[in-house]
């Protein structure tokens, strides 16, 4: 049953935006789909690996950074009188730079941290994303501090018999986001079920078991961090793109806050959950906007949450898969004939 949400959910958002008129909301579905990447990215680590990463936004800061930086360019000095200084370039190698530079990111905190589990791990996570927020906060000839970098340029894709094409406008930014999204759902995906996939889960049941198998903990997690910063990094570049100025304030621990909220309402370890998760908690503040107060909504926001984790404690995506594997038993129990053997009148014992 659960397996066609995905399917669903890519024609149903790729046809929406034919027919929306408000720019408003397609702001609110682009910002919503570069969240949801963000959410897929986490549930990578804490619904495959039950890693939870709770400065898991300080990769998505770093690839606003490095993806904005790269297109406005730059001129510091560093220690011993050094100056690096770089002219600015396409944002598209931003885009790339951001994914890499994130993911070596990742590479390196999951070699340093995932020694240790449980309770270590997270204070790891939230140690580095303070720290980087502090950078950002601080090194401002390089961030402009409280300040922000402003004017980043627009994405620029280079189209076939078109040459490089800006996108300026919400549509090309929406597609733009879904393609992603999209990447990163098939790249997830085919990672889960690979022999890769298989570790992971492997670890998250059974540690113990996997490392009698002889399953390398450290190797398969450290993979698995890279390829989750990797994707949160991209989603950073977007939003730097797409929002066209940044600040200090993308490294907020709210933003991590509410990728947990995605996964866990949505799912964890299912490749939909995220989906259904970032989907709903998206676009939940847009729907109450109109019909009620700023107090009142969070008041309900905090409500269905509730409502959700006390009536489906695994997620909105394995409650949906339970339900249908109990209408397909009770269907399979009431078409199955009942073998009753027919009496044989006046037989001999």
């Amino acid at each position: 049953m659960t397996r066609f949400i995905a399917p669903l959910f890519l024609v149903v958002f790729a046809l929406l935006p034919l027919g929306l008129t408000d720019p408003y909301l397609l702001n609110a579905l682009i910002i919503t789909g570069i969240l949801t990447i963000c959410a897929m990215s986490l549930n990578l680590l804490l619904g495959f690996t039950g890693q939870l990463s709770l400065g898991h936004v300080a990769f998505f800061g770093i690839g606003a950074y490095v993806s904005a930086l790269t297109a406005l360019g730059f001129d510091v000095s560093l220690p011993f009188g050094q100056r690096v200084t770089h002219e600015g370039g396409a944002p598209l190698l931003g885009f790339l730079l951001a994914i890499l530079i994130t993911g070596l990111a990742g590479y390196l905190i999951g070699r340093l941290s995932f020694r240790v589990r449980g309770a270590y791990f997270v204070i790891v996570t939230i140690s580095f994303a303070e720290v980087v927020r502090l950078v950002a906060l601080n090194w401002v000839e390089l961030t402009q501090g409280p300040l922000a970098l402003t004017a980043i340029p627009n994405m620029v894709l280079p189209v076939p018999s078109l040459g490089d094409v800006a996108l300026r406008s919400k549509m090309q930014n929406y597609y733009l986001v879904l393609a992603v999204a999209v990447a990163s759902y098939l790249l997830i995906a085919r990672l889960v079920a690979s022999r890769f996939g298989r570790a992971m889960r492997g670890l998250k049941e059974n540690e113990s078991l996997a490392l009698s198998l002889g399953i390398n903990a450290t190797r398969t997690l450290t993979i698995a961090a890279t390829v989750s910063a990797a994707m949160a990094g991209a989603a950073g570049s977007l939003y730097a793109h797409y929002i066209r100025i940044i600040d200090p304030d993308v490294f907020l621990f709210s933003y991590t806050v509410t990728m947990v909220i995605m996964v866990v309402s949505g799912g964890k370890g299912t490749l939909a959950g995220p989906l259904v998760g970032g989907i709903l908690f998206g676009l939940l503040p847009v729907a109450l906007r109109p019909v009620m107060a700023p107090e009142a909504q969070w008041i309900v926001y905090g409500a269905i949450l509730i409502a959700i984790l006390f009536l489906m404690p695994r997620g909105i995506v394995p409650a949906l898969e339970g339900l249908g594997e109990r209408i397909a038993a009770r269907r399979k129990a009431g078409d199955k004939p009942t073998d009753v053997m027919p009496a044989k009148m006046g037989a001999n014992p």
